[in-house]
């Protein structure tokens, strides 16, 4: 397939893929064309089984800058038109209001991450400078992530967007409960050093060398028989399942959407995608022109 907004190439007759995020004139913003042609790269990755490994890249400045709010691609692929994508006409696509954005939420922000969590295949995130909100979602749905030095990570959502984080809310189990609460109230970012310590990253190298060193590392991930391999990742993803992941992200989700609900039904039951709300009383300001990230640090 000829990916508009992917690169996929292999190495290693096969062995490893590595699927790089191809629109760093939007920060890697993930509209619905990304996220369809994500989905077909993954699976055609896990059909093959040559593929032992795969890499999960950005291209440009930042890994991915998170959902597209209202690009004229994403509008265009939404909305009804010659473009519209047939995503957007089915799975809830004609249905109004928060129901609608609730099913189209769920096939395309929530199902298609945990899917990937899932994936029958060692997968490992490569990524670079910012990673904000949706970005971690892409992010958190590989096995292993692997960082450049200069790699911040930010969910924005709460103070600019006045939502309870993302779809997929894996952020208590990457951050821990009481991080995710300062950082989701403050919009404060943590750098690579941080989440290293958390164990979010497994390593850390030079920018100019992340792409190379993220290769050798998957090289050795290949090279453990890919039985071994695969039952060492369900092991892991079963325990985590069974402490209440899985049921966490599922209760989390529905919360999500009663935050949506709320904004739709202040703004007169707009379907509250992605506007700014910096008029409303409780003060969020507006995405558009919001503050600068601030660090999380423990004396400021």
């Amino acid at each position: 397939m000829d990916y508009k907004y992917l690169i996929v190439e292999d190495y290693d007759e096969g062995a490893i893929v590595r699927i790089t995020l191809n629109r760093p004139s939007a920060r890697n913003a993930q509209n619905r064309g990304l996220l369809e042609e994500l989905g077909h790269a993954f699976e055609a990755a896990e059909k093959d089984d040559k593929v032992r490994v795969v890499i999960l890249a950005g291209a440009g400045p930042v890994f991915s800058s998170g959902h597209d709010l209202g690009s004229a691609e994403q509008q265009a692929e939404i909305n009804p038109g010659p473009g519209q994508l047939e995503s957007a006409r089915t799975n809830g696509g004609t249905r109004q209001g928060v129901e609608k954005l609730a099913l189209q939420e769920w096939h395309y922000f929530f199902q298609n991450t945990l899917r990937w969590r899932n994936l029958r295949k060692i997968t490992l995130a490569q990524v670079h400078g910012k990673v904000f909100s949706a970005g971690l979602m892409l992010m958190w749905c590989c096995d292993l992530i692997i960082a450049a030095e200069d790699t911040i990570f930010c969910d924005v959502v709460g103070t600019r967007l006045g939502m309870c984080g993302m779809e997929y809310f894996a952020h208590p189990w990457e951050f821990g409960p009481r991080k995710t609460k300062e950082l989701m109230l403050t919009s404060d970012a943590i750098d690579v050093e941080d989440a290293y310590r958390l164990g979010m990253v497994s390593k850390v190298y030079p920018k100019d060398q992340l792409g190379e060193k993220t290769l050798a590392f998957a090289r050795r991930v290949a090279a453990v028989p890919t039985m071994a391999a695969l039952m060492i990742k369900e092991s892991v993803n079963q325990s985590v399942d069974n402490m209440g992941f899985y049921n966490a992200l599922q209760a989390s989700f529905t919360l999500h959407q009663l935050n949506h609900a709320h904004w739709s039904d202040l703004h007169g039951g707009s379907e509250a995608g992605g506007y700014p709300c910096a008029t409303d009383a409780d003060g969020a300001v507006d995405w558009r022109a919001p503050p600068p990230i601030r660090m999380a640090r423990k004396d400021s």
